[in-house]
């Protein structure tokens, strides 16, 4: 993770080109132009819909409400779900109630209505 390897080149005494430290906008952006992969949460398989702790994928998210992958991350950006990632690059890990659900999957069918009235 990029925070850990910023922490550990720092405690190490390892200093930026500037004589500043690390941070893990540093490596992150190191990583980039390296070419070099950030380690997955869940090695080299594909994401779960679901995580251990229960929190949801975004491509799981997006088959719990019937949207796609990026309407998940427009949601995100919106703030109509709430979800983590570790690290940038890390798969997210998104909370969702079946409340939630529900009221995700109503709103998208008022919006799918009023587009059908609007034609």
């Amino acid at each position: 993770m990029d925070r850990q390897i910023a922490k550990i080149l720092n405690d190490e005494g390892v200093r930026s080109a500037p004589g500043k430290l690390f941070s893990y906008e540093n490596i992150w952006l190191l990583r980039h132009r390296w070419g070099v992969p950030t380690a997955k949460i869940n090695g080299v398989a594909a994401n779960p819909p679901r995580w251990p702790d229960g929190t949801y994928s975004v491509q799981g998210a997006a088959a719990a409400i019937g949207v796609t992958a990026q309407t998940i991350f427009d949601y995100l950006a919106q703030g109509l779900v709430h979800g983590r990632q570790s690290t940038k690059g890390q798969p997210w890990q998104i909370s969702l109630s079946s409340d939630q659900i529900d009221q995700l999957q109503r709103r998208l069918q008022r919006t799918r209505r009023s587009r059908k009235g609007a034609s």
